[in-house]
């Protein structure tokens, strides 16, 4: 075999380029091949005014800057060692009842054609019936990696330990407790005494280098209070206004989207921290997608964000205040903005507090977007369950939630908790733990 054969080949898929459009150069030392049909599927997305489109515009900016290095035919040399090229490959003969004139498998038969030559050949695509696809074919099919994380070690925010009299001591006098163990900025530590009968939570001062007192008492936060000590964590996260990025993990019933904006209007209305809130959700759509629907923005968001409205209904139902009528009435007033993520790409948000719910259908590329959107004054949270994702292209491990939570762990000013009791019922609880 000729040295170039011996050289690993990665086929990109489509999806892999709106997933990360500089996902090319997270090959190293390697041959990378983007299928001619990629740019015909790239083509078709760019027009798109919701994510994939931006995406494909990326990628398709970043194809045209390397082209101007070389030619993509014959390969152009990039910096991290690799050589890209766009190939036109079919194989002379292919297999039997494999449809040729669908792009996705027009995509698949070139790496095949690629590995009839002797290459050693890799398909890389987010779609698992593509992998499956070239996996029957014989070819070896590979999911994007590069931006995944192992959800079953993600940074939970929380641990617990043991403590001397002295040490509970220290943390109730106010003064704070040296740690001798590593840990993350703001992360949450339950200090148990060895005899188990007393308890404390604390939360470790990377700048201080200590542990400090949570208080062990939260009055309502606009009439919600903490029902379990992770939801104490994350009110402290939310009404700490040095915590300038927060995220809440947790399946159904948990209450992360319910204490976000409950803490966001004491911000907002009670301390006038912020000007005002701006709440968002992933639109991912079953059917058509929300510009199919008629009337106005306002009327196309008002299907998608009935969760944001039921728990703004909940708060002003146990909350009473004269400024707080109705959710139409803080919509009105813009005390709240209902805002499509769409909107939000290309605006610089100051003295906002952001809630991003559902986050988990995002990509990190999306998420990346967002968060770099957040100007001076701004607090950003974003909400999700990352075992409940509706993106065909999205699991656990590869979604941008659970990419930034690994990402922003130990940074000053991000904090994280992952919620585990469902407080919506006991029903609620049964169907999120059983089903």
């Amino acid at each position: 075999m000729s040295e170039d054969k011996a050289i690993k080949t990665f086929v990109v898929d489509t999806n892999v380029l709106v997933h990360n459009p500089e996902a090319v150069m997270s090959f190293k030392d390697t041959e990378v091949v983007i299928p001619l049909w990629v740019l015909e599927e790239l083509d078709g997305l760019k027009i798109s005014p919701d994510y994939k489109g931006k995406a494909a515009r990326d990628a398709i900016r970043f194809l045209d800057s390397v082209s101007g290095k070389g030619n993509l035919h014959t390969g152009v040399k990039l910096e991290n060692g690799s050589t890209l090229r766009v190939a036109l490959d079919l194989p002379a003969e292919r297999p039997r009842e494999f449809d040729a004139g669908k792009y996705d498998n027009r995509i698949i038969l070139c790496a095949y054609a690629l590995q009839q030559e002797g290459r050693k050949v890799f398909f890389v695509s987010k779609d698992i019936n593509a992998r499956v696809k070239a996996t029957a074919l014989g070819i070896r099919a590979v999911d994007y990696d590069k931006q995944k994380v192992d959800i079953d070690r993600l940074h939970s925010g929380f641990r617990d330990a043991v403590a001397t009299g002295e040490d509970l001591a220290a943390l109730d006098s106010g003064v704070g407790l040296p740690w001798p163990d590593k840990l993350m900025a703001n992360e949450f530590v339950t200090l148990r005494s060895r005899s188990g009968d007393v308890q404390r939570l604390a939360r470790y001062d990377a700048v201080e280098g200590r542990l400090e007192l949570v208080e062990a008492k939260y009055e309502e936060v606009s009439g919600i209070a903490a029902l379990n000590e992770r939801q104490r964590m994350a009110f402290d996260l939310l009404l700490d206004d040095r915590i300038k990025l927060v995220t809440l993990v947790g399946k159904a019933g948990t209450g992360k989207t319910l204490m976000a904006i409950a803490a966001g209007l004491k911000k907002i209305l009670d301390e006038k921290k912020y000007s005002r809130m701006l709440v968002s959700r992933p639109v991912i759509p079953v059917g058509k997608d929300i510009g199919y629907l008629p009337g106005e923005k306002s009327a196309k968001m008002s299907a998608w964000m009935q969760p944001i409205f039921d728990n703004l209904e909940y708060i002003l139902g146990v909350h009473k205040r004269p400024n707080m009528k109705s959710a139409e009435q803080l919509l009105k007033d813009r005390v709240i903005e209902i805002e499509a993520l769409t909107y939000i790409r290309g605006r610089s948000l100051p003295n906002l507090y952001i809630v991003i719910d559902e986050a988990q259908n995002l990509t990190p590329h999306e998420v990346k977007t967002i968060v770099s959107r957040a100007g001076d004054g701004t607090k950003v949270i974003l909400t999700g369950d990352p075992y409940q994702i509706d993106n065909m292209y999205l699991d656990a491990n590869s979604n941008g939630l659970s990419f930034l939570v690994e990402a922003f762990k130990g940074q000053a000013c991000y904090g994280h908790v992952t919620l585990a009791r469902s407080e919506r019922s006991e029903l609620a609880e049964l169907a999120s733990t059983l089903l």
